[in-house]
């Protein structure tokens, strides 16, 4: 299913449709905090069996975002003609992959096991149109969890709740996941899920926007 989004922007190319396939609430605010008049669709692709191949194969964390974001954008051209936007964020910590926690003792325990460490974020995106991925892009952004108390942890869970179970990290930066941290290095668009200045440079090099 598509839904449309804003009203079309004089800055864009109406003759390109653009489609945001992720059900992601932070993607979809950062696309109309830039402008971008789009569609969403919300593709069904497996992404546990993905990470589980890619994993087997021993691909990297930068290669296995990549063809998470590229499975989304190519399950959700179902319009050959629009340029489908797919995007997908991992985090890796000394080896180890991390995924979004399904409850908050799961939740609970990922941070547990990243305070006091540094990880990192590996954010891709592509660009998919009849097809083919036409563009792609990772940026990597490297935190740093202080050495928070269980007690200020369990407030933090308790302020976030269930908010904190749809990221990857177990946090949202842009809220009070921020508090969780020491340093952060990296760009702020890609630690929320989109690489968004590497994308709009993409679209405008399409001129899909204007240059």
């Amino acid at each position: 299913m598509t839904a449309l989004v804003l009203k079309p922007n004089p800055l864009q190319d109406r003759a390109t449709s653009l489609l945001l396939a992720s059900g992601s609430a932070a993607r979809k605010r950062l696309l109309e905090n830039a402008g971008l008049a789009f569609g969403i669709v919300r593709p069904e692709v497996d992404e546990h069996a993905i990470r589980e191949q890619a994993h087997a194969r021993g691909c990297s964390t930068d290669d296995t975002a990549l063809e998470l974001a590229i499975a989304k954008a190519l399950a959700g051209a179902a319009d050959s003609t629009a340029l489908v936007i797919g995007s997908d964020q991992m985090l890796s910590c000394e080896g180890q992959w991390y995924d979004k926690p399904p409850t908050l003792e799961q939740a609970a325990r990922q941070l547990q096991a990243l305070r006091g460490r540094t990880h990192t974020l590996h954010t891709a995106v592509v660009l998919c149109q009849g097809g083919l991925v036409v563009w792609q892009h990772v940026e990597q952004a490297h935190l740093s969890m202080r050495a928070f108390s269980d007690s200020f942890l369990e407030q933090y869970l308790a302020l976030e709740a269930e908010a904190c179970l749809s990221c990857v990290g177990a946090y949202r930066l842009e809220g009070p996941g921020l508090l969780l941290f020491e340093q952060v290095r990296g760009d702020s668009f890609s630690i929320q899920g989109l690489p968004l200045l590497a994308l709009v440079a993409a679209l405008r090099d399409m001129k899909v926007l204007m240059t």
